[in-house]
């Protein structure tokens, strides 16, 4: 199947969506789909694609998950199939995703009579930020088998850290939670000469960016870590003119619930008594993004097992820290025991130490990895209803 894999690739690739409405997509996972004994339903709220193997016999019930939406970026690459549209480009896989998740399924129906149980397969949009994954299941992807997923595992490829072709993952936590932080100074604007005349938040505001690093360093735990970083800081018109609010946004990520609560808590405390020492207001924002991605430890081992067992032991190097990146994956990790798996898929020409990485305009991805990703995804359904 290896060179129709990369064929529906290409097209997904050629023409990326972004967000939750990927019709395009949709359409190419439901003809790629068209012909296997699967029960096919389409989201409501998002065009997702579930689909259905029901088994021979009765056993438990797996679901594997390939995300399918772009990102909003304009293509840099001179690939062939490069994005035909302006501002979005397969940035992060999820075009590799898509079709190692529909080899899958087709490796999974050609044995149906040898399986005792269930494969849900997830083809959800979303991913990049607009949470897809809790909408489906909100929608009830967990229950489309007619009963509840006993297994979840999902695949990513990544160009860097890895080497072309390695799985990889491990127990407990294996991406971050991410959550927004942002704080706006309120004081009172002036002339720039006279800034005794005002309330200038401008300092107030920088003062609070590098005094959250302080934070990081002597509030929280080095052994459960946090990052914060500003990625927006927002002020003023003219150099002569003191404003009145300065502003600034920060990503929170952590990699346990309760290092996520507590830095979060302790960042607003530590802002509002920053403003009130300099005389100023200030307005805090903390918006929830996706939770902790954290792996059942049994799970992960069966991975490693299944990986070692299908393509060989060099074939899986244990993952020994988590990644600081966040996946929506979490919400059904965190409804159901299962694994988020990684793998190396670096160009043969490049290396993974300083090739370009996911979400970068000129990244590139090894097609040979679709075939062996869709060989494991099958495997660990496959060997899981057993």
């Amino acid at each position: 199947m290896r060179d129709e894999l990369v064929a529906l690739r290409r097209a997904v690739h050629a023409e990326p969506e972004i967000g939750l409405e990927l019709p395009r997509t949709q359409e190419k996972v439901a003809g790629a789909l068209a012909g296997l004994p699967l029960e096919v339903s389409f989201g409501t709220g998002l065009s997702s694609v579930t689909a259905v193997l029901h088994g021979a016999g009765p056993g438990p019930v797996v679901l594997l998950r390939g995300d399918m939406d772009a990102l909003p970026l304009t293509e840099r690459t001179d690939l062939d199939f490069a994005s035909t549209v302006d501002g979005a480009m397969h940035a992060c896989g999820h075009d590799l995703h898509t079709a190692m998740l529909v080899g899958a399924a087709r490796l999974l129906c050609a044995r149906r009579d040898e399986l005792a149980g269930d494969v849900v397969f997830m083809f959800q949009p979303g991913e990049e930020g607009w949470d897809g994954a809790a909408t489906m299941v909100e929608e009830g992807v967990l229950d489309a088998a007619g009963r509840r997923v006993d297994a979840a595992y999902a695949l990513h490829v990544f160009t860097s850290g890895l080497p072309r072709g390695v799985f990889t993952t491990r127990p407990g936590p294996v991406m971050a939670s991410c959550d927004s932080f942002d704080v706006t100074v309120v004081g009172s604007g002036g002339h720039g000469s006279a800034p005794h005349k005002a309330k200038d938040p401008i300092p107030v505001a920088c003062e609070m960016v590098l005094a959250l690093q302080t934070l990081v360093t002597r509030r929280m735990d080095i052994f459960d870590p946090v990052v914060l970083t500003t990625g927006q800081f927002h002020a003023g018109s003219r150099r002569n003119i003191i404003p009145d609010t300065a502003r600034f946004e920060t990503t929170v990520r952590a990699f346990s619930a309760r290092a996520r609560d507590q830095v979060r808590a302790a960042a607003a405390e530590l802002v509002t008594g920053i403003a009130s020492a300099h005389g100023v207001t200030v307005e805090v924002s903390s918006v929830d993004g996706y939770p902790v991605t954290a792996n059942d430890p049994d799970e992960a081992a069966f991975v490693a097992d299944t990986v070692r067992e299908t393509l060989g032991e060099e074939r899986f190097a244990p993952l020994a820290n988590p990644f600081a990146g966040a996946e929506d994956f979490s919400r059904v990790l965190a409804e159901v025991p299962g694994a988020f798996v990684i793998l190396g898929a670096c160009p043969p020409d490049a290396d993974p130490a300083s090739t370009p990485d996911n979400h970068s305009a000129r990244v590139d991805f090894d097609e040979a990895v679709l075939a062996d990703g869709a060989t494991v995804l099958a495997s660990l359904a496959a060997r899981r209803l057993r």
